[in-house]
């Protein structure tokens, strides 16, 4: 299986352009474009999908979806629009929002979904101070040159969120392109609509099974597994360690779990927090997978979390702890064996009638 994308953690005036990963059958490129003064190429006139889309949850994927299908219409190509750093963290400080999907695993999902490009701009002072009238008329017509522009019921631009749906259908009519508004989408089985805040209430209360209802598919942190001080070998649960993004403000305990790696998808058992047996030191997530022996080390993983287990504990021994530990892969197994959610964001849950 090949890696996510190229990390894009630099904001600079580029393009990036990928082949797609096999995932996505038929689409030949994802081009990954920050801050173009002009439309990137095999973007031209694009339908684009505006908006943060952090935790691609069902309303995005709806958004997307709608995006994707009108562009397939039109015989155009298909994009999403993003805004990087997230909002919030611009005018209240950085990690004040906890990022439910950081840059470089937005970019990875949007591409698995067969979308042609994603579009990044670098949320700053100029672009935050602009009207809703100039963000129309300078980015997206002069520098993008979109063909139509889909966004969400609550999607709102421009300085002190005076861009309203209404206005961009509006200024759509005046500009030339099209304009469509997506509905509220609920949540499965939930009866609210799914969003973005929803999901972070449910994963800082370790309710990761809440969170996959609202988002349509797990939650999962992605990234590079770091050497740890094999307490885990030690105690006989090896671990495979992941330093999370710095937002992240999931519930530290003990998870069920299920893990992308280049060899194959393993089922696991995560380990959340800082370690209070020990040490109490740095948020690390370690994961025990079943089934596996080898090393992982520099290898960038998926870890995604199917079902809550337990809070972290402080115990008094290692014995102890292992006689937990060994409950904990039995209750992991469990979970596992009973849950069947797709791992990542797909169309089919919901784009309905955005799809059409």
């Amino acid at each position: 299986m090949q890696g996510p994308p190229r990390q894009v953690d630099a904001i600079q005036p580029n393009i990036f352009r990928f082949g797609a990963l096999d995932e996505t059958p038929g689409s030949k490129n994802f081009t990954i474009a920050v801050d173009p003064v002009t439309p990137p190429p095999g973007l031209e006139g694009a339908v684009v999908a505006i908006g943060n889309f952090d935790g691609l949850h069902r309303g995005h994927i709806s958004v997307i979806a709608r995006a994707k299908a009108l562009a397939m219409k039109l015989g155009r190509p298909s994009a999403v629009l993003t805004f990087e750093p997230h909002p919030t963290d611009f005018f209240k400080g950085e990690n004040t929002i906890f990022r439910l999907t950081p840059l470089d695993t937005k970019a990875k999902l949007i591409e698995r979904l067969g979308i042609d490009g994603l579009i990044v701009l670098s949320f700053k002072k100029d672009l935050a101070s602009l009207t809703a009238e100039a963000f129309v008329r300078d980015i997206l017509v002069r520098r993008l040159g979109v063909g139509a522009a889909i966004a969400g019921y609550d999607f709102h631009f421009g300085a002190k969120r005076s861009g309203s749906p209404a206005f961009l259908k509006e200024a759509g009519e005046r500009f030339g392109f099209i304009v469509e508004i997506v509905d509220k989408v609920a949540a499965q089985s939930l009866s609210e609509p799914a969003s973005s805040t929803a999901t972070r209430s449910a994963l800082e209360a370790g309710d990761v099974a809440r969170a996959a209802q609202i988002l349509g598919h797990p939650y999962e942190i992605t990234g590079a597994v770091v050497a740890g001080q094999t307490r885990g070998r030690t105690l006989g649960f090896p671990t495979a360690n992941i330093l999370p993004d710095p937002s992240c403000r999931l519930r530290h305990g003990i998870y069920a779990v299920r893990v992308i790696a280049q060899q194959g998808i393993y089922n696991g058992v995560a380990s959340f927090g800082r370690r209070p047996t020990f040490d109490h030191g740095q948020a690390l997530l370690e994961t025990f997978l079943f089934d596996f022996s080898g090393d992982l080390y520099g290898e960038t993983i998926e870890v995604f979390f199917l079902g809550w287990i337990r809070p972290e504990e402080k115990f008094q021994s290692a014995a102890a702890l292992i006689e937990k530990m060994k409950r904990d892969v039995a209750e992991a197994k469990r979970i596992l064996l009973s849950t069947s959610i797709p791992l990542e964001p797909g169309f089919s849950s919901a784009c309905s009638s955005a799809c059409k």
